[in-house]
């Protein structure tokens, strides 16, 4: 019997499965990301032990998706020690003679989000992931948006809230999402990690405004028919409702918003690994 493969390729660990037609997941295993040489030895014993028909990846990035370019393939500019220009798509397609489908890891969390999970009966969504860092992706008219490269959504510039000085985590700009909003600088402002502080600290009203200000703008640029937010900092479920006031506000009524439009995710952390046996399918 032949089989899907999903890399969800992170930059702490990747997370392998494979699945059956119907796309019911025979096995997954979680393997750290060390240096190339290491994590893909371990990748390539896990499915060398299946025969496969398509295989579908969603990196970290950034990576290169655009298929013209000579480095099509490539994670690029990272700063993951050790991964920066590897020509991961390439490795793969050295060990493996099959179909694999190629994109980031929120695309295809976005990808599987819209057929399965929280984005079902839609064709255009988009879903972000607050964690250790801030990334999105949408699906326009049913496909994964990129152009030149994918979205870069967690650096985009934002403006600060008005009792706001902290310095931004980025080492690339001092006043993008990513740098005001992600784990790492809800930590840093309060010395407390999130999912340890209490419901009602004021940081939560801070990074509200934040996320709903940078929903405001994929709003009125991309006009989704649904928000998902995934990610560990959207583990505080009190977080959701105090986005969806601080959007209203800060949308100060010039958009009607549909019914049920930010929402978590609907296949948890699964997001990713669903989309990328979705693609694989797709491809096969």
């Amino acid at each position: 019997m032949s089989y899907y493969g999903s890399i969800e390729a992170g930059g702490t660990k990747f997370v392998c499965a494979v699945a059956d037609e119907e796309l019911s997941i025979i096995e997954r295993i979680s393997i750290p990301t060390t240096l190339p040489e290491e994590t893909l030895a371990q990748v390539f014993e896990f499915f060398d032990r299946y025969e496969l028909k398509g295989l579908g990846v969603g990196s970290f990035g950034p990576i290169d998706v655009n298929e013209q370019s000579e480095t099509y393939g490539y994670i690029t500019s990272t700063p993951k020690n050790g991964w920066r220009n590897t020509d991961l798509l390439g490795l793969l397609k050295e060990r493996y003679a099959l179909p694999i489908a190629w994109t980031t890891d929120v695309n295809a969390a976005a990808y599987g989000e819209m057929h399965l999970g929280a984005g079902r009966n839609t064709q255009n969504c988009l879903y972000l992931t607050v964690g250790t860092g801030v990334g999105g992706g949408a699906v326009v008219q049913g496909s994964i948006l990129h152009g030149f490269s994918h979205p870069e959504m967690g650096h985009i510039s934002v403006t600060r809230h008005p009792e706001d000085s902290f310095e931004s985590t980025c080492p690339y700009h001092d006043h993008c999402l990513e740098g005001l909003a992600a784990g790492p600088a809800l930590e840093k402002r309060t010395g407390v990690k999130g999912q340890l502080l209490e419901a009602d600290h004021i940081v939560w009203d801070v990074e509200a405004f934040y996320l709903a200000q940078a929903l405001m703008n994929y709003t009125l640029i991309l006009s989704p028919e649904k928000i998902i937010l995934g990610g560990g900092v959207m583990k505080q479920t009190h977080l959701l409702e105090k986005i969806r006031q601080s959007l209203e506000e800060q949308l100060g009524g010039y958009v009607t918003l549909p019914d049920d439009y930010i929402v978590g995710c609907g296949l948890g952390d699964n997001s990713g690994t669903i989309g990328c046996l979705l693609l694989a399918k797709e491809g096969a």
